[in-house]
């Protein structure tokens, strides 16, 4: 359930993020994650989606602008952010492929049982390596290991990436269920109709740029407001 009078959880202030010595890829964005709500940043490739996640995360310092977390201003790294209650699912998973789906859930300091409940079927490969592993069972063990440490907010880039659409599908809706228990989430997707599906709010990013933001219910039922913002609805 949406819960849009409560504080965010996160939040971006004019934030500005590249790297090296080029122009910023992301400019002037603002964002609130708040408990219970999905949003969604939609946009084609290179829009600035994954820049934005980075920076948010502490996994990418921003130019500028500002980052808060739970009300007070943040520069801390990603492993600082993590221990605070941010969890991340990046779009190659991070995975370790040697290691078990017992020993990768272990390194993210997840409730193994918790991850378990999540994806009842990781059971049988717990001491297989996640190497031998398909795309979508490493793909559950990725987004499993971030639920299981009961974060407060959930950055994930494209779950959905190379999957079955069954499965992507269900992963949303693992999301969409953590969410409606009171989780703050950031979906970045490149699937528009699935995100919608499942998003409170919508961010549209165009040139590093928001091109187009408002509640979800609004893009479902026009469209058009999609395409206007340059968006192709696939």
């Amino acid at each position: 359930m949406s819960r849009g009078g409560t504080a965010p959880v996160l939040t971006a202030r004019g934030l500005s993020a590249g790297y090296g010595d080029a122009g910023p890829v992301v400019r002037d964005l603002d964002l609130d994650l708040r408990p219970g709500e999905i949003v969604t940043l939609l946009g084609p490739n290179g829009a600035g989606k994954t820049t934005t996640l980075l920076a948010l995360s502490g996994a990418l310092r921003p130019r500028s602008g500002m980052v808060c977390w739970a009300g007070r201003p943040t520069t801390a790294p990603l492993y600082q952010r993590a221990r605070a209650g941010l969890a991340l699912v990046p779009e190659d998973r991070s995975v370790i492929m040697d290691l078990t789906v017992r020993e990768n859930l272990r390194i993210g300091r997840a409730d193994t049982s918790l991850a378990l409940e999540t994806f009842p079927e990781l059971a049988e490969h717990l001491d297989r390596r996640a190497g031998l592993l398909s795309g979508g069972q490493q793909q559950m063990v990725a987004l499993a290991r971030a639920l299981a440490r009961r974060p407060r907010a959930l950055l994930a880039d494209e779950l959905s990436l190379g999957l079955a659409p069954r499965l992507a599908e269900r992963l949303l809706g693992v999301v969409r269920a953590a969410a409606d228990g009171g989780l703050a989430v950031l979906l970045v997707e490149q699937h528009v109709r699935s995100a919608l599906a499942v998003a409170d709010q919508v961010v549209v990013l165009r040139h590093g740029q928001v091109a187009w933001s408002g509640p979800a219910r609004r893009a479902r039922e026009d469209p058009e407001l999609l395409v206007g913002a340059y968006l192709p609805l696939a």
